[in-house]
């Protein structure tokens, strides 16, 4: 009986420690299931986070980038307001655009005061066509200074390379003084000039040809007076330009009227004139008309 009941006990004793082996066996799987899981769980928490957090930060850039883009394009592709009548140079309204306006253009440029001319528009809000020769951008300081009027937001014209009366000049110079400076200029600035202004006004079939091959708008002016020896004065200039007379010259009737394309020079007097001519102009109720609005060839 006593071995009998001893038997019994063994075998109880192993089966309870079989028992207990399988359970913690079973429990220690589980465990590493559950870290595994929670593991996976985790770092797909971070992942996804990672990803919204991600896609928040791009979205407004995304739609900032869109903004400027549309801004841009926008700029760019702004249809003209104006147009240049090129029997008379005056600057016309296309549809409802402001009439009150006049186009400021300086010519010769940039030879001694063009820069304090640009500087002088831009602190009055006014813009300009600055008309280039090519033989003041031959050295660094010239094209230094027709890069900086560009940057500053001024459109260059075309006024030859060397300033020639063109009809006096043979039809292969006359092509070659307007080809090879829109060329120069464009090395400098990155752009090819949109107007064109023959020295003295004077124009040839053959160069308005080559002109609208180039596709340039060409333009004269209405009136302009700092080139006459009567008005080489700041104080004379700018009553003649602000009035639209110049009696000294016979001009005793006004030619200031809306659309009015005004010449000037890189002279000493107009730039000592300019700021005040703006002033006076504005005061008559007229507008500065900005040339990136006129319509072009191109």
């Amino acid at each position: 009986m006593l071995k009998k009941s001893s038997l019994m006990l063994m075998v109880i004793f192993i089966i309870g420690v079989l028992a207990a082996c399988n359970s913690g066996a079973t429990n220690e799987n589980a465990d590493g299931q559950t870290e595994e899981q929670t593991d996976d769980t985790e770092e797909n928490t971070e992942n996804n986070g990672e990803s919204d957090e991600s896609d928040q930060t791009e979205e407004p850039d995304a739609e900032g980038t869109e903004d400027e883009d549309v801004n841009d394009e926008s700029e760019e592709n702004q249809e003209p307001v104006y147009y240049i009548d090129e029997e008379t140079a005056a600057i016309h309204p296309i549809d409802d655009a402001d009439e009150n306006v006049v186009l400021l253009t300086i010519d010769d440029a940039p030879d001694e005061y063009a820069l304090e001319m640009a500087e002088t528009l831009q602190e009055k809000d006014a813009k300009a066509i600055f008309f280039v020769n090519g033989h003041f951008i031959e050295d660094e300081e010239g094209q230094k200074a027709l890069k900086t009027i560009h940057e500053m937001g001024f459109p260059i014209g075309n006024h030859t390379y060397s300033h020639p009366v063109i009809p006096e000049i043979p039809e292969d110079e006359q092509t070659e003084e307007i080809v090879s400076l829109n060329d120069k200029i464009e090395e400098i600035i990155g752009e090819r000039p949109q107007f064109f202004r023959a020295p003295h006004g004077a124009n040839s079939d053959h160069s308005r040809e080559v002109v609208e091959e180039e596709g340039m708008v060409l333009m004269n002016w209405t009136y302009g007076f700092d080139y006459f020896e009567e008005y080489q004065d700041a104080d004379k200039l700018k009553e003649a330009l602000i009035s639209g007379e110049a009696p000294e010259i016979d001009i005793n009737y006004s030619l200031l009227q809306p659309g009015a394309n005004i010449l000037m020079h890189d002279r000493e007097w107009t730039n000592e004139a300019l700021g005040d001519v703006i002033d006076g102009l504005r005061e008559q109720g007229y507008v500065m008309a900005d040339p990136t609005l006129i319509e072009t060839l191109e």
